[in-house]
């Protein structure tokens, strides 16, 4: 999904701020910024994330030449090119810490439990299978579930299966669509799978990976935002995996966001979450039956 940017005619602030130098950030402004952060994404914006914030947006407001974050609050909420500018502020602003088969135990699950159990129901394999991957970030739990699905469908003939990928950030999903990685980063992915999935970069670029087209094919990457009214997501899904996001949401957005993610889960439908999240106390159409692992009451 594209999004137009479109840059300033002119450059809209007389100063020019040193790359190594973070502009300060008053309360005031943070206030501001705080209260549009969790209007928009839901997110918990305490004054003790003041220096987060001031240390992401200081990359743009050297960019847009501008010389404090308070003439970039201005330019933010008034200037002509406001709405295009909030795109770069959410990438700017949103955090995407992920890793490839993090927390392993709920893909031995998937493929211990969630896969044998629908080859044994009355719809066995022949059934599409579809997976979401909420709050993707740049692609690897999608990547890791592609993985698993691709592995299980050499075993079970029939079966076949898709993956959409959502997240906030329109530069990490583009990011994501490309498949590219670091070759640091593949350190989780067993040695065959390796071999199996990723192609090598060529000469130059020898340190980077890059899924194989079979696999990136298999994940359709879309921008969602949790605080939308409506997902306008038509699919339904044998799981959704939505894990290590509600920690940044009240406890009344992360009831109300579960709720719109398990109108698109299929009846006896997973919902994984993280490990450090909990679901006690919401009001929402699921049971725990692992830990961090949910299922939709039929």
């Amino acid at each position: 999904m594209k999004v137009s940017r479109i840059a300033p005619a002119e450059p809209p602030g007389p100063k020019s701020v040193e790359p190594d130098n973070i502009p300060h950030l008053s309360a005031e402004a943070f206030g501001r910024f705080a209260k549009f952060i969790t209007h928009e994404l839901g997110i918990k914006m305490p004054d003790s994330k003041l220096s987060m914030v001031r240390s992401r947006l200081g990359r743009r407001v050297r960019e847009l030449r501008l010389d404090s974050l308070d003439s970039y609050a201005d330019y933010l909420f008034h200037s002509p090119d406001a709405q295009a500018e909030r795109t770069e502020f959410i990438d700017a602003i949103t955090t995407n810490k992920t890793d490839f088969f993090r927390e392993p135990q709920h893909y031995d699950y998937l493929t211990g439990t969630v896969l044998p159990e629908i080859a044994r129901s009355p719809r066995g394999v022949a059934e599409h299978f579809r997976a979401w991957s909420a709050g993707c970030s740049s692609g690897e739990e999608a990547y890791s579930l592609a993985i698993l699905l691709s592995e299980y469908r050499t075993r079970a003939p029939g079966f076949d299966f898709s993956i959409l990928a959502t997240d906030v950030s329109t530069r990490i999903l583009a990011q994501a669509r490309k498949g590219i990685y670091d070759e640091s980063h593949i350190g989780p992915i067993a040695a065959n799978l390796r071999r199996k999935y990723l192609l090598r970069g060529r000469k130059g670029d020898h340190m980077r990976v890059r899924m194989v087209p079979a696999l990136r094919q298999r994940v359709s990457f879309h921008r969602l935002n949790f605080m939308d009214p409506d997902y306008r997501v038509h699919d339904t899904f044998d799981v959704i995996f939505f894990r290590n996001v509600m920690i940044y949401f009240d406890r009344k957005t992360q009831e109300s966001v579960i709720q719109k993610l398990c109108r698109s889960l299929a009846p006896e439908g997973y919902l994984f979450t993280g490990h450090s999240e909990t679901l006690a106390g919401l009001d929402v159409p699921v049971t725990p039956v692992q830990a961090a692992v949910y299922r939709k009451r039929s």
